[in-house]
This record gives C-alpha cells, sequence and structure tokens, in this order.
C-alpha cells in the first residue's frame, strides 16, 4: 500500500523518485543494455547446457553403465562416488565462477546503467510534481 504523505518541511521529498515506463523501455532498447545482456547470456547459455550435460551423463552412467560405476577407484571409493562428489564441486564452481564473473563484468555495466537512469530523474517537489510533468501515483 503506497501512501502518499505530505513532504518535508522545505518543499522536496525525500522519497526516491520512480522512473516511467518510457525510461526502463529507452534503457532496454540501448546498445548499453544489450551489451549488458549479452555478457550474462554469454556466461550463463553455454554453462547452463555444460552442467545439465554433465548431470544427464552421470544419471546415464548410474542407470546404464553400473558396472563401470562400480569400478573401485581406490579402497572403498568407486567411480560413482567421485562422479556424485564431482556434481557437488561442479555446482560449487559454477556458482564460483559466476560470481566472479558478474562482479568483473555485469556489475559495473548494471551500475552505470542504474545511475545515469537515476541521475535522469528529478526529486518530487511539494506540489506532488517533477519539473514540468505529473508524477502518477
Amino acid at each position: 500500500m503506497v501512501t502518499d504523505a505530505p513532504p518535508p518541511e522545505g518543499g522536496t521529498d525525500t522519497s526516491p523518485a520512480q522512473p516511467t515506463t518510457e525510461s526502463f523501455v529507452e534503457v532496454q532498447e540501448s546498445a548499453e543494455f544489450g551489451e549488458l545482456r549479452r555478457a550474462h547470456r554469454s556466461f550463463a547459455f553455454p554453462l547452463t547446457i555444460a552442467f545439465i550435460t554433465w548431470y544427464l551423463l552421470y544419471v546415464l552412467l548410474s542407470n546404464y553403465a553400473g558396472g563401470f560405476m562400480g569400478t573401485r577407484v581406490f579402497g572403498n571409493i568407486n567411480v560413482a562416488l567421485v562422479l556424485g562428489l564431482g556434481q557437488f564441486a561442479t555446482t560449487f564452481l559454477i556458482a564460483w565462477f559466476y560470481s566472479r564473473h558478474a562482479a568483473e563484468r555485469l556489475d559495473p555495466r548494471a551500475e552505470a546503467i542504474k545511475s545515469r537512469m537515476e541521475s535522469r530523474m528529478e526529486p518530487r517537489t511539494q506540489s506532488g510534481t517533477e519539473t514540468g510533468t505529473e508524477v502518477d501515483a
């Protein structure tokens, strides 16, 4: 529930201004946003496909290659256990790679887009209007 409390003394509302639909569409159609989306997809899609393939290989081997999966590697440790633990290791490794990728390539671009979008917005005045335009509540 949104309430329209009066702005504090001084005439300017301290709540953040809300971007318009047109602002979002403009940013979405920008080349910079396209680059951000491409940077995310070029990392996420290949890794997702690789992990699903790796997971399905493990499942198929477990179902149809019982003799191979039961092969002892050392002591009571067999191929199935090694590959199963490899699934966990791969999951954490992918999460770590993604966090590095996001911090280095995605977050700075997203922050630049966000900052530019926020800098275009002006705070609301006491009358509830932005400079020359009506604010939709």
